[in-house]
């Protein structure tokens, strides 16, 4: 018998100068990228914490903690993969994934088919049909509409043997 599970997972990093700017592992052209411990991809790291909800197998501090210097500047898109490995091990299957990011610039729509695809060769080939991705604005309200970071929101669906994950 299996069984759906939800997952959410929500991440925020602050601009910083110096950086290359990458969102759902791809590179955007924008003025600042985000800082953090690894490539800082907000929109990735939200998807993980989501998928890794949906099958309880702990955040992304857990298996990415960022006192560990492997992941110094690291590719979230590769860690997302291991996260899918991990998930399909277990015995899970993405049925579908739903986001959103939070910023006022750069414009999400003209990069989400790169980021579409992207996502999906990390997740095995997940239909791009099943990957939603939206940016929205704040309209200049809070530290995303003053232009200081970006955040992203995650949900994702789950599907799992019911001996499969606990």
């Amino acid at each position: 018998m299996n069984e759906l599970r939800i997952g959410y997972g929500f991440d925020v990093h602050a601009f910083a100068t110096g950086r290359r700017l990458v969102l759902g592992g791809v590179s955007i052209e924008h003025e600042a990228g985000l800082a953090g411990h690894s490539d800082a991809d907000v929109l990735i790291h939200a998807i993980i914490d989501a998928l890794l909800g949906a099958a309880a197998l702990g955040d992304i501090g857990r298996l990415f903690p960022d006192s560990d210097e492997r992941y110094r500047d690291a590719s979230s898109i590769e860690m997302l993969g291991e996260v899918y490995r991990l998930l399909c091990s277990r015995g899970g299957r993405i049925v579908n994934l739903d986001t959103v990011v939070v910023c006022q610039r750069p414009r999400i729509s003209p990069h989400i088919e790169k980021i579409k695809q992207a996502i999906s060769a990390a997740l095995g080939g997940l239909s791009p049909e099943r990957i939603g991705i939206k940016g929205k604005t704040t309209e200049g309200l809070g530290f995303a509409g003053r232009g200081e970071g970006i955040a992203a929101h995650a949900v994702a669906l789950v599907q799992v043997a019911a001996s499969g994950i606990a």
